[in-house]
Order: structure tokens, then sequence, then C-alpha cells
């Protein structure tokens, strides 16, 4: 069996968490964090749905990361998402990660908010 590494080229995976904080192409973000084609920055948490709804253009689903539980999204966030035509997918923070790092590197247009574990 071939292992090829995997190639990220410009994208930027999650390469690590912990209580707390994220790493992130090579960044380490304390808080909540908001990463896709665009860039990483901080986030305001379940309630903050536009930053995610701007993100409508560049990505068909974005992965929400619950913390260490997987929760429920609220309606409105997940109705506003649902209303701009993005996917989404709601998972505990560890998961989502794995979920995004998978996807982005297949190339596909893919997001993560994430809350801290």
């Amino acid at each position: 069996m071939r292992i090829d590494e995997v190639q990220f080229n410009d994208a930027r995976p999650v390469e690590g968490y912990g209580p707390g904080f994220f790493r992130i192409g090579g960044e380490v973000i304390h808080g909540a964090v908001l990463t896709g084609p665009s860039g990483t920055t901080g986030w305001s948490g379940l309630e903050d749905a536009a930053p995610l709804v701007a993100l409508a253009a560049e990505v068909d689903v974005i992965f929400v990361g619950t913390g260490t539980e997987i929760a429920h999204l609220p309606q409105p966030l997940r109705a506003a998402l649902e209303a701009a035509g993005v996917g989404v997918e709601a998972m505990n923070t560890p998961a989502a990660c794995r979920t995004y790092n998978v996807l982005l590197s297949e190339g596909r247009r893919v997001a993560l908010a994430l809350l801290p574990v």
C-alpha cells in the first residue's frame, strides 16, 4: 500500500487544537474561529451568522464545530445558511477539524466555524 503525504497547496488546514485555542496554517488563534478560502479570523459564535453567510459564494458547505459535544445549531443560524444556499453540518469540534482537513485536501470548497474545546 502506498501512503502519500497530503498536499494542501495554498489552503490552511487545522494543524492542532487544545483548551481554548486552534493552530490553523501555522497561526495560533484563541477562542472561536472561522476559516475558509478567504482566510482565518475570530468568530463571535453560534449567534453570529453574518460572517458565515458572507462565505456563500466561496463555499459549498460549512462545518460547525460545537465544542467537545455535538449540539444542535440555533434555528436562525441554520435558516440563514440554508437561505444563502450553503450546506451546513454540525459536529463536535474534533470531528469538524478532521472532516474539514480531509475535504480541504481534496480541493473541495469548504469552510470551518469552530467553538473551542
